[in-house]
């Protein structure tokens, strides 16, 4: 009787466990992923003095990933060669952009004097778009105005473009700084020289 009892509530458990429908993860809001990507810059910052390219690349890489969409942001800046660009050609596309994207970043957060990232508003924007207004405040007072432009993919936001001063997106700076190279060498030529940028970086 005991043994019976115990099926039947076994069997309405995983009736249950399969007919109740999933609750989908919560999107984490704009300004906390912001938030949390430059926390991580400050930290990596911090430690700089005893960190060597490689090892600021590699702590900032994961957060990058996280709240960045690299991908599609290399996608915009070459416009329409990217649908004339084979799969093989966007991959080897997209590695040399984050390559050069993160040996940037990692090149101008190389050491700390007391800067922090202070959040200051969060409004929409164009096409569906969020702004996170942010400043980094530097150690003398002076401020520097950094918005990231976010865009929802599926169930996540991410940062496609990152505005300096009110008014320098660094998306429209890489399209045209890239438009030449696509014009006379295609995307393999600027596949080079991204790659070659980011090496000059590394090797610093």
């Amino acid at each position: 009787m005991i043994h019976r009892q115990f099926s039947y509530i076994l069997l309405i458990l995983v009736i249950f466990i399969y007919t109740t429908p999933a609750v989908p993860a919560l999107a984490e809001e704009p300004q906390a992923i912001v938030e949390g990507f430059q926390n991580q810059l400050i930290a990596v910052m911090k430690k700089a003095e005893n960190m060597n390219m490689k090892g600021r690349v590699a702590r900032l890489a994961p957060q990058v990933k996280k709240a960045f969409k690299l991908s599609e942001t290399a996608r915009i800046a070459v416009g329409t060669y990217w649908k004339d660009a084979d799969d093989s050609r966007r991959r080897d596309l997209i590695r040399a952009f984050t390559r050069m994207s993160l040996s940037t970043l990692a090149t101008h957060f190389d050491g700390y004097s007391g800067e922090r990232f202070e959040i200051t508003g969060e409004q929409p924007g164009p096409q569906g778009t969020r702004m996170v207004l942010t400043r980094l405040v530097l150690a003398d007072g002076d401020t520097v105005a950094i918005d990231y432009v976010m865009v929802k993919f599926e169930n996540t936001w991410k940062v496609i473009d990152v505005i300096l001063d009110k008014g320098i997106s660094e998306l429209s700076v890489r399209r045209s700084e890239y438009s030449l190279v696509l014009r006379t060498q295609g995307i393999e030529g600027l596949i080079r020289l991204l790659d070659s940028k980011a090496d000059e970086l590394m090797a610093q």
